[in-house]
């Protein structure tokens, strides 16, 4: 697609590097490409995605791809998502100061807004894919943002007696190692799962309830009951109609 429509990957690319800062801009009612007016940032990412499609020989994306080389940039990522909550945290509190929502909103859009646009991005590549909604199947990087902004919000409304600068250190540390842990050995299962197959079925129930056969039983006898007789035949037709019939053909044929 960079070779047939470049202008639809430049804006992909836009919407990856500055996805977070336009959902955050939308949802407190600001300007959504105010972000773009800081064109040495645009500048740079543009850069960036000219060398990853342009650069002769692939060299600067195989660079970037080298595992070793790879885990530096993840490391600075999630120190950047960590710093974005913390500050779309800050920034909302500042705004609505008893607005707790509006805080965990924002500072969730800030720390996962380009997976959360994902569908959008999609859009423009012409591709669909509703089955891929970040909400309904929420990454590692999705549900520790989620997590993250609760507990930045409770910090900020004093009701985690932590400094700011403090949880920002131990939460950019649990990102980091988790995130180079899950990039190192290809791993996608979440730290968060064993806690969320212990709480979950207690809170909201488990997926799978009941007994199948009884399941299906119930269903087959909703259908039986729920489906309509089948029509009466309709009536034989008499001799002069039939007669009637065959002479029109024959008129018919004749014509």
């Amino acid at each position: 697609m960079s070779r047939k429509s470049p202008f639809a990957s430049w804006l992909c690319a836009m919407l990856h590097c500055f996805g977070s800062y336009i959902l955050a801009a939308l949802l407190l009612g600001e300007a959504p490409l105010g972000y773009f007016s800081n064109n040495s940032s645009v500048i740079l990412a543009t850069a960036v995605w000219y060398l990853i499609f342009f650069c002769p020989m692939n060299l600067f994306y195989k660079c970037v791809s080298f595992l070793p080389v790879k885990l530096v940039f993840v490391a600075m990522k999630e120190v950047v998502r960590v710093r974005k909550i913390a500050a779309g945290v800050h920034h909302a509190h500042h705004l609505y100061h008893h607005g707790w929502f509006v805080m965990m909103a924002t500072g969730w859009v800030k720390g996962s807004g380009v997976a959360l646009m994902s569908n959008f991005e999609q859009l423009l590549r012409g591709v669909w894919k509703p089955e891929t909604n970040e909400i309904l199947h929420m990454s590692f990087p999705t549900k520790a943002s989620l997590y993250g902004t609760v507990l930045f919000t409770l910090q900020q409304t004093h009701w985690l007696p932590i400094s700011e600068a403090n949880l920002i250190f131990f939460f950019t540390m649990f990102m980091i190692v988790c995130k180079v842990f899950m990039t190192a050995t290809h791993s996608h299962a979440s730290p968060f799962a064993p806690l969320e197959n212990l709480v979950c079925p207690v809170l909201f129930g488990s997926v799978s309830s009941g007994h199948p056969g009884h399941h299906h039983d119930h269903h087959g006898a909703s259908h039986e009951v729920s489906h309509p007789p089948p029509p009466p035949p309709p009536p034989a037709k008499s001799k002069e109609e039939l007669n009637e019939g065959t002479r029109k053909r024959k008129a018919k044929k004749a014509e």
